[in-house]
């Protein structure tokens, strides 16, 4: 069974990383929390220090199901500045595999490697610029869905957003008994 990855950089928004991979794995979802950093520890932009399941690079994600990128600040910009990850994206966008990004990840992570080009897409207010170059950037949506990439606006947005992915990974029905369970 593939896995599905969920990257960690110093400066990661908290609820939308944890609260996502939270639904998954409620759903089902092999889903890992990767850090960029040498080692499992990863401190979030509101200083939570959280302690990821490995570190990049000890692990083939050449075939992952799906890449989840979290947002905050400086997380994004920590995610956009790893080559290893920016690589793991573009390969990944390129065999048509599923890629998912909230708050400012759409434009400071995959807008920069043209993977929202050509994309409808959203992402948190005030980096719309960054998605407007390549992409058509949906302003009042919190999450889009474009073929295999899922984009949200923030971390209000991160239940449909986590939603969204369980329905792209396990159907409408995991979705739905996700959302029940969560009394949404």
């Amino acid at each position: 069974m593939k896995k599905t990855y969920l990257f960690l950089a110093d400066g990661f928004e908290e609820t939308e990383a944890l609260a996502t991979v939270d639904l998954l794995r409620g759903a089902g979802v092999k889903v890992e929390m990767v850090s960029i950093n040498e080692t499992v520890a990863v401190k979030g932009a509101h200083d939570i220090e959280v302690a990821a399941d490995k570190v990049l690079g000890q692990e083939d994600m050449s075939d992952a199901e799906m890449l989840i990128l979290p947002g905050g600040m400086p997380g994004a910009s920590n995610l956009a500045a790893n080559a290893q990850v920016c690589e793991l994206l573009t390969a990944q966008h390129e065999r048509g595999g599923k890629i998912a990004a909230i708050c400012a990840a759409p434009a400071v992570v995959l807008a920069p490697l043209g993977i929202v080009d050509g994309y409808d897409a959203t992402c948190y207010p005030g980096f719309e610029e960054g998605l407007s170059a390549g992409g058509a950037y949906t302003k009042h949506q919190r999450v889009v869905v474009d073929r295999d990439v899922i984009t949200a606006n923030g971390p209000s947005s991160v239940f449909p957003f986590a939603l969204s992915i369980v329905e792209a990974l396990k159907g409408q029905d995991a979705a739905d008994e996700v959302a029940a369970g969560i009394l949404l």
